[in-house]
C-alpha cells in the first residue's frame, strides 16, 4: 500500500509487516492491516503471508536430504526473508526506498523479525526492526536432529507407509496437514523454528549476548498484560520452580509467593502468575534484547503500552492491544474490539507517527511530540498510558528481569 499514487519522486521508507499468530494461523490480509491510516503517515506498507504449521515448519530427514543446504523446516521464515528480497529488487516501482526498509511484527511476527536479525540470509535486506511482544529470546530453540527425530515418531503415529513416507504426506490435503501437529507427543519440540543450519545455524541467545546480530536500529516493547497465567499459587509455584531451578527461591519471593504465599497483585499487571507469564515470555526477552543490542553500541527504543482496548480496562493492556493503535484502525468485532473515542484515536495518530519517523530515520522523535528518551544505560521506556497520557521511566521490571538473566545464564552455562 502506498499513501499516494503514482508513486512520489522522492522514495518513501517502506514497512514490512509479519502476522502474529504462533506461526499456526493468522493472516496479513485482513481489514486490520491493510485498511487503516498508518500508510498515511508517509510509508509504504507491504503485509506478508507466509506459510504456517505444518507446510511452514516441518522437519523430517526425508526433506533434508532433498535440500542443497542440508536442513528443513523453517519455510515459513524463508517465505518471509524471500518477502523482504523481493522488496528490495521492487519496492522502488511503488515509490518505496529499498535502502530504508523496515521489517516489524506482532507476537510471533515479531519473534521471526527477530530470527531473521540474527540470520546471515538477511543481511542488508533490513535497516530497522520494530518488534511488538516478541523476542526470538524466548525458549530455547530445537535443533534440526531433534525436529527430525519428533518428526519421524509423529509421521509414523498417522500409518504412513515407512518407505514412502513424504509421497503419504504430499498426498494429503492442506486440510489434513494442518491438523497433524496436534496429534504430536505433548513432550516433544513442537512444530515451529528451529535451528536448522542454514537460515538459523545458532541460538539466537548467543549470538545477541555476542553482539553479532545485524546492526539494525531497534524499537521494541510490550503491553502491560500480555497473556495471563490463571491458576492457583501452587500450579504458579510449580511451573516457576520448573523454569528457574535452582533460583526459584529467590523468584517465589518476588511474586510473593514465598512460604505458602498466595502472590502479589499489581493494579497494572495484574495476578502473582499474570505477572510471572507476561515476565517470562514477553517484557523480560524484550528488555534482554534491548539491553544486549544496547551494548552492542546499536540505537534502541523501548516502550510499554499500558492503554487498555476501551470496555477491557478490567483486563488491562492484553496481548494484540497495540495493533489498533499502531495501524490506525479500530475493529467492531473480534477479541480487540472496542467503543474507541478521540483519546484512542489521537494516540493511534501518536503511535503511527512514531512509528513512521522510526521507519523514516531510525529516530521515533520529531517536533511537536512528546520526547522519546533512547534506551541506553539507564534502560529508559516511554509509557503509553491508560487516559492516552505519555510518560517515561526506567529499568522495566528490572529485579524481575535479572532474575530472568540470571535464568537464561544458568540454562546456557548447563547448570541446573
Amino acid at each position: 500500500m502506498t499513501p499516494v499514487w503514482p508513486a512520489p519522486k522522492m522514495p518513501l521508507p517502506v514497512m514490512v509487516w509479519f502476522h502474529g499468530g504462533a506461526n499456526a494461523g493468522g493472516t496479513a490480509s485482513s481489514a486490520l492491516y491493510k485498511d487503516g491510516m498508518l500508510v498515511q503517515h508517509g510509508v509504504v506498507l507491504v503485509t506478508v503471508n507466509y506459510r504456517l504449521g505444518m507446510v511452514g515448519f516441518f522437519a523430517h530427514p526425508a526433506l533434508t536430504k532433498e535440500s542443497p543446504h542440508h536442513s528443513s523446516g523453517n519455510y515459513g521464515l524463508l517465505d518471509q526473508l524471500l518477502a523482504l528480497q523481493w522488496v528490495h529488487d521492487n519496492i522502488a516501482k511503488f515509490g518505496g526506498d529499498p535502502a530504508n526498509v523496515t521489517a516489524f511484527g506482532q507476537s510471533a511476527g515479531a519473534i521471526d523479525a527477530g530470527y531473521l536479525m540474527v540470520s546471515p540470509l538477511a543481511k542488508g535486506l533490513f535497516q530497522r526492526l520494530i518488534a511488538q511482544s516478541g523476542s526470538p529470546l524466548g525458549p530455547p530453540l530445537p535443533k534440526l536432529s531433534e525436529a527430525e527425530q519428533a518428526n519421524q515418531k509423529l509421521v509414523a503415529s498417522l500409518k504412513a507407509p515407512a518407505d514412502h513416507e513424504l509421497q503419504s504426506l504430499r498426498e494429503r490435503s492442506v486440510q489434513e496437514l494442518l491438523v497433524v501437529p496436534g496429534k504430536q507427543d505433548p513432550e516433544a519440540p513442537s512444530i515451529g523454528p528451529i535451528i536448522d543450519g542454514w537460515l538459523i545455524s545458532r541460538s539466537p541467545a548467543e549470538v545477541l549476548s555476542a553482539g553479532q546480530e545485524a546492526p539494525v536500529d531497534l524499537l521494541i516493547g510490550t503491553t502491560s498484560r500480555e497473556f495471563g497465567m490463571p491458576g492457583p499459587p501452587d500450579e504458579v509455584r510449580k511451573f516457576i520452580q520448573n523454569v528457574t531451578g535452582s533460583v526459584a527461591d529467590r523468584a517465589f519471593a518476588l511474586y510473593g509467593l514465598a512460604n505458602g504465599g498466595v502472590g502479589n497483585t499489581d493494579p497494572l499487571y495484574g495476578s502473582a502468575g499474570d505477572q510471572w507469564f507476561a515476565d517470562l515470555a514477553f517484557r523480560c526477552p524484550t528488555t534482554t534484547e534491548a539491553a544486549w543490542h544496547t551494548a552492542a553500541h546499536r540505537p534502541v527504543y523501548e516502550y510499554e503500552l499500558q492503554h487498555a482496548i476501551p470496555g477491557q480496562q478490567s483486563q488491562g493492556a492484553v496481548h494484540s492491544a497495540d495493533l489498533p493503535y499502531v495501524f490506525g484502525y479500530f475493529p467492531k468485532a473480534g477479541n480487540i474490539a472496542g467503543n474507541f473515542d478521540d483519546v484512542d484515536f489521537k494516540l493511534a495518530d501518536l503511535i503511527e507517527t512514531y512509528w513512521a519517523n522510526f521507519a523514516s530515520t531510525g529516530d521515533p522523535n520529531s517536533n511537536g511530540l512528546p520526547k522519546w528518551p533512547d534506551f541506553d544505560g539507564e534502560q529508559t521506556y516511554i509509557q503509553f498510558r491508560q487516559d492516552g497520557s505519555v510518560g517515561t521511566s526506567t529499568g522495566l521490571r528490572k529485579p524481575y528481569c535479572d532474575l530472568y538473566r540470571d535464568v537464561v545464564k544458568q540454562r546456557t552455562s548447563g547448570t541446573p
